[in-house]
């Protein structure tokens, strides 16, 4: 009976779907040579070419197509496996590995993740922050079940993985009380010149604070672009400036940060998504997960 290294098909799989060994590496953490020598490897074993050169890039043989499709099966299979198995009756507590995007509120996430720590059976965590791009390349290659953003994956994404609406909100503006008061006007007017923590450039909520703040003639002085939502509310618990963040956790904001909530608005909504490897989502924690989020965050 032949044998195939299972090692191996990951890395051409890799490969293939980032399209250049240089990008599978950063993904792996493997070495260009060695993931080179590796799918050398696997050609040697099958006895086919899977990988050609074109320009700069990869492009797939006919018979690397063919490659291709099974390992995309075979990996899918394995998540699934993995995700039984986490949430199996027997053995040792169900275990959920998700990747939460840093512009994602804590206080967001850990709304969306308390419904698995509240249910019958015990689960463990495995939680880890990063940019969405690098954790969904992490899904690809079943580093993660879950990974929750909010902004969905668009078509132009090298990894195969799906997008689940979660809800979508208002934001409302919060500050520190002797901030707060010393504003001038009514809401939002009292936001012009108001000293302003906003998200990093090209994230989905400052885009859409600044579209709102243009549209009301509204011109906020800033004082920091930070990408954390963590860090914004330590710089706004400091008195340092106004910040936005999601209508639902407005009372674990005011609580955790002491804060008050200055005004609100539903023109500017925050959006949140998971993305998993699967179509439809399998994991019953997973889809608890979801159910929560729909109608008991973002009602």
């Amino acid at each position: 009976m032949e044998w195939l290294n299972y090692h191996h098909l990951l890395y051409f799989y890799t490969v293939a779907r980032e399209g250049s060994v240089k990008r599978a590496s950063e993904v792996l953490r493997l070495a260009q040579p060695t993931l080179s020598g590796q799918i050398r490897k696997l050609e040697e074993a099958l006895g086919e070419r899977l990988l050609e050169r074109e320009g700069r890039g990869l492009k797939l043989t006919p018979n690397g197509h063919l490659v291709f499709e099974y390992a995309e099966t075979i990996f899918s299979t394995g998540q699934e496996m993995l995700s039984a198995l986490r949430t199996s009756p027997f053995g040792p507590p169900a275990r959920l590995v998700v990747g939460i995007a840093d512009v994602v509120p804590k206080l967001i996430a850990y709304r969306l993740l308390e419904t698995a720590l509240d249910g019958d059976e015990p689960i463990q965590f495995v939680i880890q922050e990063g940019k969405t791009d690098d954790l969904v390349a992490g899904l690809a290659v079943q580093r993660f079940d879950l990974v929750l953003t909010d902004s969905p994956l668009g078509p132009q994404s090298r990894v195969k993985a799906f997008n689940h609406p979660l809800g979508q909100c208002g934001v409302g503006f919060f500050a520190r009380a002797d901030l707060a008061e010393s504003l001038d006007g009514r809401f939002p007017a009292c936001l012009d010149g108001a000293p302003m923590l906003l998200p990093a450039l090209g994230t989905r909520l400052r885009r859409s604070l600044d579209r709102w703040f243009e549209r009301i003639g509204i011109h906020p002085r800033l004082v920091a672009e930070i990408e954390d939502s963590a860090l914004v509310k330590v710089f706004a618990s400091k008195g340092r400036g106004v910040f936005a963040a999601p209508m639902p956790i407005e009372r674990d904001i005011r609580a955790t940060y002491d804060v008050e909530l200055i005004g609100q608005t539903d023109v500017v909504t925050e959006k949140f998504y998971a993305i998993t490897a699967d179509r439809r989502i399998a994991n019953p924690i997973v889809t608890a997960i979801a159910e929560r989020a729909k109608t008991a965050i973002f009602e």
